[in-house]
């Protein structure tokens, strides 16, 4: 590889709005993320479902399995 041309890949600290920290290495350095892994809520398993004007069971009728 050519000298000088590459960008730095340093350590980098990832923080998260919920408190979380990643260590990881970024040519970016460190920086702030607003949700993580351990706060977004699909991985949490918090995640809800918003039915506007019942558009998802208008879907579900429309494709959903038929027995």
């Amino acid at each position: 590889m050519k000298e000088g041309i590459h960008p730095k890949y340093e350590q980098a600290t990832i923080t998260c709005a919920c408190g979380a920290n990643y260590e990881t290495r970024s040519t970016a350095g460190s920086f702030q993320v607003e949700v993580c892994a351990a706060c977004h809520p699909f991985y949490t398993g918090t995640q809800k479902l918003i039915d506007t004007q019942g558009r998802v069971e208008r879907f579900r009728n429309k494709y959903g399995r038929k027995a």
